[in-house]
């Protein structure tokens, strides 16, 4: 991209745990306009899309643009592109139709995906992985997810929910997940694990939790890399970058342990690049990319 294309904006929308954020991007990653609201802790899923319909109409009516594509990226599991969505950490939403809501409210072609795999899009196209064809990305947040790029594509699965690093075991026995099994490293070491462990809000976390934060998710990541021949991970997210440079230390040390492989050793772990702005401008680039699947095939 050589300059900012307005008339080529995606909406788009990032349905967190803790906040929902709704703005347009345009083609160049910047973000035009944007609005926030918390996400509501109790009611039903048509109240909490309710918010939503809110938000997208404050930013609609606060530029003089029409974006030409949406784009959601969600916590999951998800079904179908996100036709049936149940975040593990939005109790409102078991089995909610998103992708049907969000088009009946927009009018615009929309394409929804998996938030953290939103954000490895965004990183390869604007951020920290720009030019890498494999490698992980990861948000440490409310939740924990991941999406992953090998040779140069991202993987989907079945239904679209391939990378769930916030599911691989790190603590044998550990703390029970959302997700019913325990030792999840969501369970672990995201910001909702560490409030429970903590007793407060990871935001006031102590050397000792944020070192152990990031030894787990090192662990995870050694584990992803040996698994699927990677030499780079990106992570992003409140936690991680909230953290910071003692968070990423730790991890790089459990990583020279666990990643022994030829093909692991020497894996690079790195800060998002896109920072708090990330998971926007990844839901934007899940439009972008939907509507180049539909406009020209592979």
């Amino acid at each position: 991209m050589t300059g900012q294309d307005r008339s080529a904006s995606a909406l788009a929308i990032d349905v967190g745990g803790t906040k929902l954020d709704v703005g347009l991007v345009a083609d160049d990653g910047s973000v035009i306009v944007r609005h926030r609201a918390p996400t509501p802790s109790g009611g039903s899923g048509d109240e909490l899309f309710g918010v939503i319909a809110d938000l997208v109409a404050r930013v609609l009516s606060s530029a003089d643009i029409s974006p030409i594509v949406c784009g959601v990226g969600t916590g999951g599991p998800m079904t179908g592109g996100g036709r049936s969505v149940s975040p593990v950490n939005i109790p409102a939403w078991r089995g909610f139709p998103l992708l049907g809501r969000v088009e009946e409210l927009t009018g615009l072609p929309t394409f929804v995906d998996n938030d953290a795999k939103a954000l490895a899009i965004g990183e390869g196209r604007f951020g920290a992985a720009v030019g890498v064809g494999n490698y992980l990305a990861m948000v440490v947040s409310t939740g924990v997810g991941g999406g992953i790029v090998l040779d140069g594509r991202l993987l989907d699965g079945v239904d679209g929910n391939a990378g769930h690093v916030g599911h691989i075991c790190v603590v044998p026995d550990g703390r029970l997940c959302g997700c019913g099994a325990r030792g999840c490293l969501e369970a672990e070491a995201s910001g909702t694990a560490i409030a429970a462990i903590a007793g407060r809000p990871a935001v006031d976390a102590s050397a000792e939790v944020i070192e152990r934060t990031g030894m787990l998710v090192g662990r995870a990541v050694a584990s992803v890399a040996n698994l699927l021949d990677l030499r780079l991970a990106v992570v992003a997210g409140s936690v991680a970058l909230g953290f910071g440079e003692p968070f990423f230390t730790a991890a790089r040390a459990e990583i020279a342990e666990r990643a022994q492989l030829d093909h692991s050793r020497g894996l690079e772990i790195r800060p998002g690049g896109l920072g708090s702005d990330g998971p926007l401008i990844g839901a934007a680039c899940v439009g972008w990319a939907g509507l180049g699947s539909v406009v020209s095939p592979t």
